[in-house]
């Protein structure tokens, strides 16, 4: 990798995500070595992702230069790389370019789309948890509809027309709520000889509730506001199987549709030589203690999404959002230079600053730390913290630009197939509507 020798530390971090980041500037100007390998050269900012998949946003607008966010940091490289296994034995790890030592790994992997076994649901459905797989779904959402006006079958427009979302988590619901949105102010211009009203926009959640991780008041709130949006909602209802065309569950309902966007759960971007029984927890995540180091492993150590550290108060782990991943880079930072001192390491602790989700024009869930709100006032909130998370004065000024043009001229401009996502569109001909 061409990696020059240091009589510093070499501290390894895989992954560019908002853990990986946050550690590599905590490290910055530090006497040690930082080596960051990432699969993509940028870092993406995921909670905007749905934008990018419904139009409101290019991805360059949410995407930044991991060499520009830390390029004035000495004593730092990064390389575009894919992990293939760790050798922990050796303190080595092996990617697609070659090898390479270090003296700390740090594993920010993050995670991916969970499909929970369901290879045929995996086959034929769209996950949001990439750029690239924002830009399928963008494509894919516009193509539907250009299709639709070319057939004389009503059962297969209606199929085109038809939106399917699973998971009723925070992505789930801001998806479902941009996509009434479009269907309402921007389907009706572009399509005017496409009886748009039949479109149809369904969010299924496998539990009682949306935004379980929420309070209940921002649960019910965030229904109403995607009920007066013409979002049809299905609860305590578990998707069984799709097959491109048909979408099942466990009860009588059944849809017709081309499109099903899975955001139903993630799980832990898993690395082979990282993979045993013993380090591994439900949700392939891997377990840490409180310092968040492997057990058994004292060089190793787990931030981010793909970290799971028991405590009394989250038994199952810090939710796997970016806050947690935020502040336990930083903190690892602290505790990396603390051990290289011989200084005794400090336990993490979480502080929960609250969850929000937006459901459109005006509308938004607030669940801050001291204070619960909904509607416009949380709405600006939700504006104000993404503005303030994304890196680079650009990125802000693109994404303000944007958001403010769209809310006065009710568009989203970046509705364009860049790079068609390829259907067989006949699964929905000669098809009897169920």
């Amino acid at each position: 990798m061409n990696i020059p020798r240091s009589s510093f530390p070499r501290i390894v971090i895989i992954g560019g995500g908002f853990a990986g980041i946050a550690l590599a500037k905590k490290l910055s100007k530090k006497e040690v070595q930082v080596v960051l390998l990432d699969k993509n050269n940028y870092h993406t900012f995921q909670p905007l992702l749905y934008q990018v998949s419904t139009g409101g946003l290019e991805p360059d607008s949410i995407a930044y230069p991991i060499r520009k966010i830390l390029q004035d940091y000495p004593n730092f490289f990064f390389r575009m790389a894919k992990v293939q296994q760790v050798l922990h034995d050796e303190k080595v790890l092996v990617t697609n370019i070659g090898k390479l030592s270090y003296n700390y790994l740090v594993v920010a992997a993050g995670s991916e789309t969970n499909f929970f076994g369901n290879f045929e649901i995996e086959k034929n459905a769209m996950a949001m948890k990439s750029i690239p797989q924002s830009l399928n779904l963008r494509s894919m959402i516009l193509e539907n509809f250009e299709q639709a006006l070319l057939t004389d079958d009503l059962h297969e427009r209606d199929a085109l027309m038809n939106f399917v979302i699973v998971g009723g988590g925070p992505t789930g619901v801001e998806l479902a709520g941009a996509l009434a949105e479009i269907k309402k102010g921007i389907l009706p211009k572009d399509y005017p000889d496409l009886d748009t009203r039949r479109a149809q926009i369904n969010l299924i959640q496998s539990g009682d509730r949306i935004l379980k991780e929420m309070s209940e008041e921002a649960s019910i709130k965030a229904e109403d506001f995607l009920e007066r949006l013409g979002v049809q909602i299905w609860k305590n209802t578990r998707v069984t199987g799709y097959d491109g065309k048909t979408v099942l569950t466990k009860t009588d309902l059944v849809f017709e549709a081309a499109t099903l966007v899975w955001a139903a759960g993630v799980k832990g971007a898993s690395i082979k030589g990282l993979d045993m029984e013993e380090v591994v927890v439900p949700g392939n995540r891997i377990k840490v203690n409180e310092f968040n180091q492997l057990i058994g492993y004292p060089e190793i150590f787990a931030i981010g999404d793909i970290a799971c550290m028991h405590t009394d108060e989250l038994p199952s782990g810090h939710p796997m959002m970016a806050q947690p991943a935020i502040q336990q880079g930083r903190h690892l930072g602290e505790n990396l230079l603390n051990l290289i001192e011989n200084k005794p390491m400090q336990p993490f602790i979480y502080e929960d600053k609250g969850s929000m989700a937006t459901i459109g024009r005006n509308k938004a869930v607030a669940d801050l730390k001291n204070y619960r709100f909904q509607g416009v006032f949380a709405w600006f909130v939700w504006m104000f913290v993404h503005l303030f998370f994304l890196i680079g004065f650009r990125n802000r000024m693109v994404v303000f630009v944007n958001w403010v043009y769209n809310y006065i001229r009710f568009d989203r401009e970046a509705r364009l197939i860049i790079r068609p996502y390829r259907r067989d569109y006949s699964l929905f001909r000669d098809r009897k509507k169920t």
